[in-house]
């Protein structure tokens, strides 16, 4: 291929990129979330983001004076991503993990602060993630993922990995319709402190399980 065909192809794909992204633009966090939903509803697991306050009161415990590195599970289309970076210090990482690429590709065209960033892949491979960006653990993280309708083994798994991640003293942040979450949190975290948000779509349960 000539230089002239290569700048061509180089061109041809910052324009599709940046069509790519006027669309995720014009679409709009609504209705990119109801496509994911739409497209994979056992991993998104609702049809409506969280509201306020449900965000307000999962991240209240959140220290955010010695937080470094936040990091999210299933971010969707970040309604918890915004809220984070406007707390977190200048100096800390928020890093989001999504296995679908459609939540992925909008964060990366709707966000652009530098603390911030997307992970295609699973949160089950945390730890790896969280190496490959240059830290050897977590100070929190938040997940919103539908424990109860996940694949068998993938519950535990990602959980177990958590635990690991994070530091001593750190947190595992989990919002969920069901209970199913705490079961799976139990097997590692022997404190869970427990709340509930009426004021969501759907009404939700609160998990925050501290790693000793």
């Amino acid at each position: 291929m000539t230089t002239s065909e290569l700048a061509q192809r180089s061109l041809g794909q910052r324009a599709l990129l940046g069509a790519k992204r006027r669309i995720m633009r014009a679409m709009g966090p609504w209705g990119v979330f109801l496509q994911g939903f739409i497209e994979h509803p056992v991993m998104v697991g609702s049809i409506i983001p969280s509201s306020r306050f449900t965000i307000r009161k999962m991240l209240a415990p959140v220290n955010w004076e010695t937080c470094k590195l936040f990091v999210e599970y299933g971010p969707g289309v970040g309604t918890f991503c915004r809220p984070v970076l406007e707390k977190l210090r200048r100096d800390g990482q928020l890093i989001v993990i999504d296995t679908n690429p459609l939540y992925i590709d909008y964060l990366k065209a709707t966000i652009s602060d530098s603390r911030f960033v997307p992970v295609l892949g699973s949160a089950a491979d945390v730890e790896s993630i969280v190496r490959a960006n240059g830290h050897d653990h977590a100070d929190y993280v938040l997940s919103g993922l539908p424990f109860s309708t996940l694949p068998d083994g993938i519950g535990p798994e990602i959980a177990a990995a958590t635990y690991r991640v994070l530091r001593p003293g750190g947190a595992f942040l989990v919002y969920q319709f069901s209970a199913k979450a705490r079961d799976f949190m139990a097997k590692h975290f022997k404190h869970i402190d427990a709340g509930f948000e009426a004021l969501n779509v759907l009404p939700c349960k609160l998990f925050w399980g501290w790693k000793d």
